[in-house]
């Protein structure tokens, strides 16, 4: 299947942003390969791990009460793994150098894993209508609070 090049542009807009990634990889939450940035790596064969880790980091995440799934960050003795949910269909994995910044690494995968969620949401049929809004509850009325007097001297003394 050929790569999403919406998706593929954006991966390649995230490595010129961040140079010490050396791969970028959006796939589908099933491991099919969305596209793919990664000189010398076999996307397919890291695709199917990813859906393992992913799978595993979800789970991981529900059981210990963390809520939904975000991301899932890897340090290797060469590098980093980062995978980050992309939208409701897709993850989005960035291979990085040891010596990259963790924090730009961080913020640069989440906006673009957001930016990749959005264009694989905005392909899908919708299969449900949006709930109608709730409706606005009754404003309240808030009465003021009475002044408070003190009739005993706030300060305290201690002897010594």
């Amino acid at each position: 299947m050929p790569a999403d090049p919406h998706v593929l542009d954006e991966l390649r807009r995230l490595r010129a942003r961040v140079p010490q990634l050396t791969g970028a990889l959006a796939t589908g939450v099933g491991g099919r390969v969305l596209a793919q940035d990664t000189p010398g790596v076999d996307g397919d064969a890291v695709a199917a791990l990813i859906e393992s880790a992913h799978g595993a980091a979800v789970k991981l995440a529900d059981a210990t009460g963390q809520g939904e799934f975000r991301e899932l960050l890897v340090r290797g003795l060469h590098g980093f793994v980062a995978t980050y949910a992309a939208g409701d269909g897709a993850v989005l994995t960035l291979l990085a150098q040891d010596r990259v910044n963790t924090g730009r690494l961080l913020l640069e995968g989440r906006r673009a894993a957001a930016r990749i969620g959005e264009l694989g949401d905005a392909r899908k049929p919708a299969r449900h209508a949006r709930p109608a809004a709730k409706p606005a509850a009754a404003a309240r009325t808030r009465t003021p609070r009475a002044t408070r007097t003190s009739t005993t001297d706030a300060r305290t003394t201690t002897e010594s």
